[in-house]
């Protein structure tokens, strides 16, 4: 009876011991992963910011698109709504030197009457614009503002319309104010919406293996 005691208590022992010693290296890393966020936070928050650029007229900013998936700018065209969503165009290089100069753009053409908008898939660059793709959507809900992806025919391939055809619809939103003028605005905006994206992150990896709640919004 005592043996048994006794060789349970040395269990229970070993036991206490391999569960502080994993406490002890779990709390370790914790410590060294916190240690590294807040230092790469303050890293990054010392950054400087590209000079604000306004968009060219008559575009405005869409109120909140730093902190949604919508759209960035609108501009009204006779009874025409025309808005613009952005995204970094992936390259190599620019995973290298941090660099935006190439940006993809969806140009969204809505009409009142319509259930339906046109949409532009497009290629902004410093100094050109081209158009990938034309197509027919759904028209934007104004709740979430996502791009909706069409189940229906979304027509040819644009590299393979007639020239005639594809300089038309380069006209067409040439006319609409959507032009290589607008590259600047949205290299900027871009800067600022994924320095404020990185310090989000880095602030709520760092509350959560803290054990602590972000506030709301954070």
């Amino acid at each position: 009876m005592w043996k048994r005691s006794f060789v349970g208590a040395i269990g229970a022992l070993r036991h206490t011991t391999a569960v502080r010693g994993a406490a002890t290296i779990s709390s370790a890393v914790d410590s060294m992963i916190l240690r590294s966020l807040k230092d790469h936070y303050m890293e990054v928050a010392k950054m400087n910011m590209p000079p604000k650029v306004s968009p060219p007229s008559p575009f405005t900013i869409v109120k909140g698109a730093l902190d949604s998936e919508g759209p960035v700018l609108k501009r009204n065209y006779g009874d025409e709504e025309v808005s613009i969503y952005v995204m970094r165009l992936s390259n190599v290089d620019d995973e290298q030197d941090g660099a935006i100069d190439q940006l993809f753009i969806h140009v969204d053409v809505s009409k009142p009457e319509q259930k339906e908008s046109l949409n532009f898939l497009c290629g902004l660059y410093e100094d050109a614009l081209g158009i990938h793709s034309v197509s027919m959507r759904p028209k934007l809900q104004t709740s979430d503002g996502f791009i909706l992806i069409p189940t229906q025919y979304t027509g040819p391939v644009f590299a393979e319309l007639d020239e005639t055809m594809r300089d038309a619809f380069h006209s067409y939103i040439e006319e609409r104010g959507v032009n290589d003028k607008l590259f600047k605005f949205l290299q900027a905006w871009l800067y600022v919406k994924e320095h404020r994206n990185l310090m989000r992150w880095f602030k709520t990896m760092g509350l959560f293996i803290d054990g602590k709640r972000p506030a709301t919004g954070a």
